[in-house]
């Protein structure tokens, strides 16, 4: 026989799983409260929308079929799971369960990623994190496809894309990475003319524009246009070509904690007028997902020791 209808009512699951766990209609029927004779027509039309038997009947037995053993366990958790969905519906509703897709630049994943996740852990245990690394115009454009929830973008103080709301979570200088056998890496005193002159290692300005802007007017205002060597998108790549000796390179402070054998971080003293970058929390104006909300505010608390 061919199955009829494959839409079946929770209701009839509910008194297949009663009859399987009774092996007796007439104590199924009262467990469900209802008679005899409309459980055993209940019964009936399941088997015939199936095209199979669940159960075998005698006048003093009844027993499950090899598919109705089968059908068992699956049963259990289909009815299980349909008395959690209020739950689910509700703590969807108040922002505690869902889903969240955060992208990220590279280098939030040094300091604040980690922490983030501890925390959405720690206090939103059933929300769903999903994790991606991109670049900063990968992102906006996600973004504005809805294709991500939120994104973590590295640009200069100020320069934040105005077509989203943000949230500004740390604020740093850039500082040189430089070979561990270059002069610099061990001078006592640094000059940024001497810095400005030597072979640099770089990041496309489509990445980080505001970033890519501000190193070349530095460079610029110093009469000294940058000597780039190489480009490369990821900081972790920057920095391995560095180590490789390729040339400098400037990245955010927070990059200091990947320790990379061959590579020394040095700082240019306040006077030197060295960029400065933020890192700010991004998403779409007016979105009113509950998980967002609350990822907001778990980020904006662990933000607050650091102030832009």
């Amino acid at each position: 026989m061919h199955m009829r209808n494959p839409s079946i009512d929770l209701r009839v699951w509910r008194q297949f799983l009663t009859l399987a766990e009774e092996l007796h209609f007439g104590r199924a029927a009262a467990r469900l409260h209802m008679t005899q004779p409309p459980l055993t027509q209940a019964i009936a039309q399941l088997e015939t929308t199936l095209g199979l038997r669940l159960f075998e009947r005698s006048r003093r037995h009844v027993a499950l079929t090899p598919a109705g053993l089968a059908l068992l366990p699956e049963v259990r958790e289909l009815l299980a799971r349909a008395r959690r969905l209020p739950e689910i519906a509700h703590a969807a509703a108040a922002g505690q369960a869902g889903r969240l897709r955060l992208a990220f630049v590279s280098t939030v994943g040094f300091e604040q990623l980690p922490g983030w996740v501890r925390g959405l852990r720690e206090h939103m245990p059933q929300v769903a994190l999903e994790l991606i690394e991109a670049t900063g115009d990968v992102q906006q454009e996600a973004l504005a496809r809805g294709e991500i929830d939120a994104g973590v973008l590295l640009h200069t103080p100020g320069f934040a894309p105005a077509a989203f709301d943000s949230l500004c979570v740390a604020e740093e200088p850039l500082v040189l990475a430089l070979p561990a056998g270059h002069a610099l890496a061990t001078s006592s005193r640094l000059s940024l003319g001497r810095v400005l002159e030597q072979p640099l290692v770089q990041f496309p300005r489509r990445i980080l524009p505001s970033i890519h802007d501000a190193l070349y007017a530095l460079y610029h205002a110093h009469g000294q246009p940058p000597r780039v060597v190489q480009e490369a998108i990821q900081m972790q790549t920057i920095v391995n070509l560095v180590a490789a000796g390729l040339g400098l390179a400037w990245v955010p402070r927070s990059v200091m904690r990947f320790e990379r054998q061959g590579v020394v971080y040095r700082e240019l003293p306040r006077g030197a007028a060295v960029p400065r970058c933020e890192t700010r929390l991004v998403w779409r104006r007016g979105d009113e997902n509950p998980v967002l909300a609350r990822f907001v505010e778990l980020v904006r608390s662990l933000a607050q020791s650091r102030p832009c």
